[in-house]
């Protein structure tokens, strides 16, 4: 199971932190090879990938559209992942979706992700 939220109202140029906490037996039992990662979708376009991270080595990985702005981490002991979001443009608003999977490395690939948590909405105001 995964929840995100975070969301919220902001201006161009600022800041929102994103939380996504996973829960679960799948997640306990497999935890040292889960992939998470963002995703996020906006009105009549594909959910596309945001950014995503290895729960075992911290590896991460970034879309060329939110490289430098964003920044993806975990705390293993709360099993939650995070996405500090910096320097937001009116482009970001999209509502974001945490993902999962049990094996295998970052894919960008909405299809590679079994496992979903309900969207939060980011709205930017310009």
């Amino acid at each position: 199971q995964l929840q995100a939220f975070g969301g919220g109202l902001v201006q161009a140029g600022g800041s929102l932190r994103l939380s996504c906490a996973a829960s679960g037996r799948a997640f306990s039992t497999y935890v040292s090879s889960n992939i998470l990662a963002w995703f996020r979708q906006s009105p009549g376009k594909e959910r596309e990938f945001v950014s995503g991270i290895s729960w075992s080595s911290g590896r991460t990985q970034y879309s060329d559209s939110v490289k430098g702005r964003f920044t993806i981490s975990r705390d293993n002991g709360k099993n939650t992942m995070y996405l500090q979001m910096n320097s937001l443009k009116p482009e970001d608003r999209a509502v974001y979706y945490c993902a999962a999977k049990l094996s295998g490395d970052i894919g960008t690939m909405k299809s590679n992700y079994p496992y979903w948590g309900q969207g939060t909405l980011v709205t930017v105001s310009s």
